[in-house]
């Protein structure tokens, strides 16, 4: 825990770092006494619900793989359907969860304030493992409208995840840990990835082709991880920001100091309370006699939120479009494009790469998104992907036989090795930068009005690119060659070099609450210089001074507050 302290203010109390937050962030149970655990409430299931994106993205690319899944819907090369209609059935199958999650994004803003992120979480559970139960009836069936109809079900639920859970680990988190918080989302993703792809290797040895078990057994872990996720959410602890929010001003109190834990009095608890209420203060005074539209015109109408917006949605834009993505979901076809041929060598090879993406995803959000700076692991990780892509698209545009199983020369095959390693290299760039960025900066930029509405608007693009990005590439890979598809992805991810530079800025150890004086800037000094020039622009708690000075200003202030 070094790191953290080294980030962490030296007057910021040591208490603030506990099991609860780890708890919470990890989604493991801690070491303590059980009368403990059933005493205090816990917020143990935010960090885990990444896992519902990666085990979809794991999963259906190597489910498709499998003999049985291809016998089973018309894949393969055993299939009366041509090359483009086997590409057009690939990308509706893998694509449909993404049509689903683009809906569940887009009224999870809604839900999540409505309701508050911990019923959120429980709603979408009911819609994930709904629509897995009839994807996974399509077994008995083999009609393709019963798993086109689960997929998109299910991406409803796991679409909402997306916004749930990072806006949730943002509103808790200290904001020195803030990065590590909202990364271990990103990283429960490559948890999620990792297992599927052991899952369905490990089928691919020990269950017949011949049964449909040898697919549905591995998607069975969508159901797992759902059942655990709603189970935990009955210990967790509601997010004291959507509490001030709806008026519930003691349970907050309360909330943030089992949260913190410190006493409810404690100057640290009492000046964030200050920072929150004052944030919304602010905001409903702006915002006074709007009605229900009155975020959404917010959202477009003033100047430094439709450069939040402009974050949003390019930081999905290139990220998505970067091809990593793609990677993630058709490991298997990379894999043989670079001549690793047999299913279960493929499928070996994939494994292997979620664990790599797993372990990146690891060592970033705990010793480089906070300690490194948001922009600075961004660029390191968009230029490792670069180096990559540009490798990958180089090598298939020069040697077109590989993936074909001609005779290689030694050279070749060293060339066809290094291919493989820039594979997992790409993985452990898109770990440190896009991956953790993307939610990372949606739930960091928002204020709190805004900050579920415009996280929706985030992941509602995410979702509306990463299906028009699963659905277009089986294509491409036959209009523009292998090749000419990764040199695409290469270009769009040096394009977002230029882009980061220039527009990201950094916004790590500050408050949710101070990071509003950083857009009040002129736009071409927010990403180069709006770090520098915001130095001495906080919410209390990182303006105050003394600890008697803080007792003091904390004091006033609930003397007016009662007064009001």
């Amino acid at each position: 825990m070094g790191i953290f302290f080294k980030s962490r203010s030296e007057d910021s109390p040591k208490e603030i770092l506990n099991w609860r937050l780890w708890f919470g962030v990890f989604g493991k149970l801690s070491t303590l006494a059980q009368d403990t655990i059933s005493t205090d409430k816990t917020q143990s299931v935010f960090g885990l619900m990444g896992a519902a994106r990666g085990l979809d993205e794991g999963l259906i690319g190597t489910s498709a793989s499998l003999p049985s899944f291809q016998r089973h819907f018309g894949l393969g090369e055993n299939s009366d359907l041509s090359e483009s209609e086997q590409a057009d059935l690939l990308g509706n199958i893998a694509s449909m969860v993404q049509m689903g999650s683009i809906l569940g994004a887009l009224i999870a803003f809604y839900i999540t304030d409505k309701i508050g992120r911990l019923w959120a979480t429980r709603q979408l559970c009911l819609l994930w493992v709904g629509g897995i139960a009839i994807f996974l009836g399509s077994a008995s069936t083999a009609k393709i409208g019963m798993l086109y109809a689960g997929r998109f079900i299910a991406g409803m639920g796991i679409g909402q995840t997306t916004v749930v859970a990072p806006t949730y680990l943002a509103e808790v988190s200290p904001r020195f840990t803030r990065g590590l918080c909202v990364c271990m989302f990103s990283g429960s993703v490559y948890l999620g990835i990792m297992l599927s792809y052991f899952a369905s290797w490990g089928s691919s040895i020990n269950i017949s082709p011949d049964t449909q078990l040898q697919w549905v057994i591995p998607n069975l872990l969508h159901i797992y991880f759902a059942s655990i996720i709603f189970f935990l959410s009955f210990f967790a602890i509601e997010s004291p920001r959507w509490l001030v929010k709806v008026g519930k001003h003691e349970e907050a109190a309360a909330k943030l100091s089992k949260l913190r834990n410190l006493p409810a009095e404690h100057w640290y608890v009492q000046s964030e309370l200050l920072d929150i209420n004052n944030q919304l203060d602010r905001e409903r005074e702006a915002t006074m006699g709007n009605t229900w539209f009155g975020p959404v015109k917010e959202l477009v109408s003033l100047p430094e939120n439709r450069y939040r917006l402009m974050l949003s949605v390019f930081s999905q834009l290139l990220g998505q479009w970067s091809g990593a993505s793609s990677i993630t979901i058709y490991a298997t076809q990379y894999f043989a494009m670079m001549g690793v041929t047999g299913d279960q060598e493929g499928l070996f090879a994939t494994a292997i790469f979620g664990i790599v993406k797993f372990c990146s995803a690891l060592i970033c959000a705990f010793f480089l998104i906070d300690f490194l700076g948001r922009k600075k692991a961004l660029m390191s990780g968009i230029s490792l992907q670069f180096i990559s892509m540009l490798y990958m698209a180089l090598f298939l545009l020069i040697d077109t036989g590989i993936a074909d199983d001609e005779p290689q020369s030694s050279s070749q095959k060293a060339a066809a090795k290094g291919a493989i390693v820039m594979i997992y290299i790409s993985g452990f760039g898109w770990a440190l930068g896009w991956n953790s960025i993307q939610y990372l900066i949606n739930s960091e930029i928002y204020p709190l009005r805004l900050r579920a509405i415009g996280g929706s608007f985030a992941m509602t693009f995410h979702f509306v690119n990463q299906y028009g990005n699963s659905k277009a590439v089986p294509k491409m890979f036959i209009s523009m060659t292998t090749g000419g598809t990764m040199m695409f992805f290469a270009v769009i991810t040096a394009i977002g070099f230029f882009w980061t530079w220039f527009f990201v800025p950094e916004l790590a150890n500050k408050s949710l609450e101070a990071i509003d004086a950083v857009f009040e800037l002129p736009w071409y000094l927010i990403g180069r210089k709006g770090k520098q020039m915001t130095l001495n622009m906080g919410g209390a708690v990182e303006n105050f001074g003394q600890e008697k000075d803080r007792v003091d200003m904390v004091e006033d202030a609930g003397d007016a507050e009662k007064r009001g």
